[in-house]
């Protein structure tokens, strides 16, 4: 289901000038032997960013997972990229989220870096549902525009692909023409970062999915030590 957004992904990336680096022992790849499901993961080090994570899941009809973040050097006050997709093919059932995750709610902030997620909400209707995730406060590392969906295959197959496509370009274009100079000092956005990971792995709801793939050894490990590594010293 996501493997030509995967590409688009790689793709962008590399364009960039993005290198792959290792990712910890035996958490790049893993079999599930009760499902049959299948997970690779990818670490890039991407100029003018400190860190980009992919991670695609692929359980036949049972499940189809595309995951993201990039997070910007510690000198841009920019947002994360947040991206994820699942697919539940039995169900013929979407959950996407594609989010410029912000450092602060500041108004100042969003206005600054949001005018092109801001613009993409108003442009995909399907996609700037009203629902509150429901592992997640809202107010708190998501953005107020940020593109979210609970559907079906009409979404899956029809504004998602073209959503995908163009929050990756508004993404890049967000980054790359940033008027300002960062507000935030190196070591706020730092602080701010490793915040993120901590209460993103206190919260993630695919710790649990995942766990029942691959047990509970493998996706404890994969929580602390790739998705979100800075919440191994809580």
């Amino acid at each position: 289901m996501f493997d030509s957004f995967l590409d688009q992904l790689h793709d962008g990336i590399q364009n960039r000038g993005g290198q792959q680096i290792a990712i910890p022992d035996g958490l790049d790849h893993c079999e599930s032997a009760k499902s049959g499901g299948v997970i690779h993961s990818w670490l890039w080090s991407v100029p003018g960013f400190r860190r980009w994570r992919v991670t695609r899941l692929d359980a036949g009809d049972s499940l189809q997972v595309l995951n993201s973040v990039a997070y910007p050097d510690h000198s841009f006050d920019h947002p994360l990229m947040g991206v994820d997709l699942l697919w539940f093919g039995a169900r013929q059932k979407l959950v996407a989220v594609l989010d410029f995750q912000p450092l602060v709610q500041d108004p100042d902030y969003l206005e600054r870096h949001f005018k092109g997620l801001r613009a993409l909400h108003d442009q995909f209707p399907d996609l700037n549902g009203e629902e509150t995730m429901r592992s997640f406060d809202p107010n708190q590392y998501f953005s107020p525009w940020l593109l979210f969906c609970r559907g079906g295959a009409d979404q899956a197959t029809g504004s998602l692909p073209q959503a995908f496509k163009a929050f990756l370009e508004a993404y890049w274009g967000m980054h790359d023409h940033a008027a300002e100079a960062s507000a935030l000092p190196e070591s706020d956005v730092k602080r701010l970062q490793e915040d993120y990971d901590v209460y993103s792995a206190e919260r993630d709801p695919a710790h649990g999915l995942f766990t029942s793939h691959f047990g509970k050894d493998w996706s404890d490990r994969f929580l602390h030590e790739f998705l979100f590594p800075a919440s191994q010293s809580e």
